[in-house]
């Protein structure tokens, strides 16, 4: 059974910023494409982030410049770094593979992350 978990997220102010980290258990994130989501409230989930196999990265234009996906390999983790956040960026933030790149994994609680104008 391979179990997500998300952590990193909190409260900050504008303009600060953020580590999330993404580890599972049954699986292994360092052989997936990995995608970091975000939900903000009423919103529909969507993909700010990912990182291949190969360590190639892309960015929804939202965060472009301010997001940062990297792995740690010994770790089996893929984080995100958040810098300059925006009250826009308020959501539950989650892992998963990435859309298209086989069967998502159950998805986990996500960490939230509230920026405060």
């Amino acid at each position: 059974q391979v179990q997500v978990v998300e952590s990193g997220g909190g409260l900050v102010q504008a303009g600060g910023s953020l580590r999330l980290s993404c580890a599972a258990s049954g699986t292994d994130l360092n052989i997936n494409t990995i995608g970091w989501y975000r939900q903000a409230a009423g919103k529909q989930r969507e993909l700010v982030a990912d990182i291949s196999l190969r360590g190639a990265t892309s960015y929804a234009d939202s965060v472009k410049g301010r997001f940062t996906i990297s792995r740690d390999k010994d770790k089996a983790t893929v984080n995100l770094q958040m810098s300059s956040l925006k009250s826009e960026d308020t959501a539950v933030y989650y892992c998963n593979r990435k859309t298209g790149w086989g069967p998502p994994y159950p998805w986990g609680q996500g960490t939230q992350v509230t920026v405060s104008s």
